[in-house]
């Protein structure tokens, strides 16, 4: 069965990981970076030769989203973030197709492992099955 494995983060994360603090998040270092960078690639990595990853990214910091709603005319309206209502927002995620819920949730259970500096938020690793066409949605 196919599961979305996503992985949450804000605009203060982001900020912090280029090294500006914040009240939310301590300022990584370059060594910090790495660590985390090297982790995930070793997920990644390990994710392949398994069979298991279909796709993963990290995704561009928050202030680079835009959203697409419409209008009462029905015209596109379009906002671009971030958005001071959200708090927590989609960071990466991996497409995994894996045997069982026990294993997919093994594999959250390493990411929610990532190094970060003390201090960082730690946010909870999603799982999410993807429906198939014959998955009822309920």
């Amino acid at each position: 069965m196919k599961y979305l494995v996503m992985v949450q983060g804000s605009q203060a994360d982001y900020d912090a990981m280029g090294g500006k603090p914040s009240a939310h998040s301590p300022a990584w270092s370059e060594k910090d970076l790495q660590a985390m960078f090297a982790f995930m690639q070793e997920i990644n990595d390990d994710l392949a030769e398994s069979g298991e990853l279909v796709d993963g990214q990290g995704l561009a910091e928050p202030r680079r989203t835009r959203l697409v709603s419409l209008g009462e005319d029905g015209r596109p309206v379009i906002t671009d973030g971030p958005y001071g209502e959200t708090k927590e927002l989609l960071a990466g995620y991996w497409v995994l197709d894996c045997a069982s819920l026990e294993r997919v949730t093994e594999i959250a259970a390493r990411v929610a492992r990532c190094p970060q500096p003390e201090g960082a938020p730690e946010y909870p690793v999603v799982i999410r099955p993807i429906m198939d066409s014959g998955t009822d949605i309920c």
